[in-house]
This record gives structure tokens, sequence and C-alpha cells, in this order.
């Protein structure tokens, strides 16, 4: 039995250039079905440690096990099970939402009939399917992010990746993009998931870490450290353990 999703053994991460490490040798296990969040002030390595865990980067130094540590799974040989949303857009503005979605959908060899029927499925879930033959480049910011969405998840896969899904949208946006994580989890997918929303995380995720200057300072079930360390919310736990300092 698979109980691990991913695990993570003093993994560390130099851009070219710099004289400091973005991670500092982070150890973190997730286990399958988690809706696991990385949260943390802006450049503590969030966004990175993501990057590595995807194979878009490579790590400096340290490992990463998939699969219940299996040291023989690689991470490109999982891709196809894999869903990353990034923060930035990644589609084509030029495009419909549904030329978008067959063209990232065909990516992943997945069949004709499959991607009819997932386009279909996931423009009506994001309210999108009245403007499925508009160039996106007509679209508000919660539309972009919807698409955004489903674009990372048109394959069904079994782990997802999600860098500031919420980020810069409506309420309604929000709520119809967290209904629909919460259903994909109830599924069997395992979401990882970062965000400056620390009200949307402690309410989203199970488990977290909290990162700082690439290392991870605490880690653990949401409510059990709001208890450990006397915090109300994970506003105030962030303060209390990062600082009130300005981060660029």
């Amino acid at each position: 039995m698979i109980d691990n999703c991913i695990k993570i053994e003093q993994l560390t991460k130099r851009y070219s250039g710099s004289t400091q490490d973005s991670l500092g040798g982070v150890d973190l296990t997730i286990a399958l079905g988690d809706k696991f969040g990385i949260l943390g002030p802006n450049g503590a390595g969030k966004t990175t440690l993501i990057s590595i865990l995807c194979g878009i980067i490579e790590q400096t130094s340290g490992q990463v096990y998939y699969w219940n540590n299996d040291p023989h799974v690689k991470v490109q040989s999982i891709q196809q099970k894999m869903g990353y949303v990034p923060q930035e857009y990644a589609f084509y503005d030029e495009l419909t939402p549904l030329q978008n979605l067959e063209y990232f959908a065909a990516m992943y060899k997945l069949s004709s009939s499959v991607i009819a029927a997932r386009s279909k499925e996931l423009l009506d879930i994001l309210g999108l399917t009245e403007v499925m033959n508009k160039k996106v480049a007509t679209f508000s910011g919660g539309m972009k992010r919807r698409l955004n969405l489903a674009i990372g998840i048109i394959h069904e896969p079994t782990v997802l990746f999600l860098d500031e899904p919420t980020v810069g949208v409506d309420v309604q946006s929000k709520m119809a993009i967290m209904r629909l994580l919460d259903q994909l989890n109830e599924q069997g997918a395992t979401i990882i998931y970062t965000s400056h929303h620390l009200d949307e995380a402690q309410e989203f995720c199970n488990r977290i870490a909290l990162i700082d200057h690439g290392n991870i300072i605490t880690k653990g079930e949401t409510v059990q450290l709001l208890k450990e360390h006397n915090a109300k919310d994970l506003k105030e736990l962030l303060i209390n353990l990062t600082g009130e300092s300005y981060r660029d």
C-alpha cells in the first residue's frame, strides 16, 4: 500500500550567480490524499520547491522520492500523472478556452473523444461554457484563473500542484475553484498548494509546512499546529514564527 506521495530529504537549491541558497536542506513528507499547504512570506522558497517537485527545475542537492519512497521512480516518468497550475497564466490569449483545452489535452495524448468530454465537463463546472468560443484575451482575471485551472487538470492528474490558484479573483471564482479542488481531493487527488490567502489555506489544507528563507520552520496538521503555538489562525502563526518585517 502506498502511504507517501512525496518524500523530500535535504533538498537544496542555489540558482546560478546567487551567493545564497533558495532552499536550504528541506525535509518534508506529503501523504497520499493530502491537501498540503506550503506557506510563507514572499521569497521564502515556495515556488522554487514546487517547481522542483514537479520537474520544472532541478535541485542542487538532496533527494525527492515519489510513490512510497521508491528510488526508481523519477519525476520524468510520472509527469503524465501530475498537474501544475502556475501563478502566471499558462495559456494562449489569442485562442478560445475550448481551443486551449484541446491543445493542452493533446499534449497529454488524450483521445479526441476524451478531450471533447473533458473539455465540456470542465467548461461547464468552471462557468466558461457561454464563452468557450471567445478569445481569452477579452476575459476577466477570474475567468482566466478558472481556465488556468482547467488546463492543469484536463488529464485528471493524481497529484496536483497549485501556485496561488485564486490570486486576484472575485469571490465567486474563488468559491468555484476551491469547491472543485475539494471535489478532486475527495476523488483521490493529492493536492500541494501555495497561497498568501491564509484564511483560505486554513480552511482548505489538512496539513501545512511553513517555509521562510528556504527552510521549513514548522510542519504538521493544521489544527494541531495552531494549538501547539497557541495561535488563533494561520496569520497569527505565520507572524509569530517569521516576524513582521517587510518582504520583497
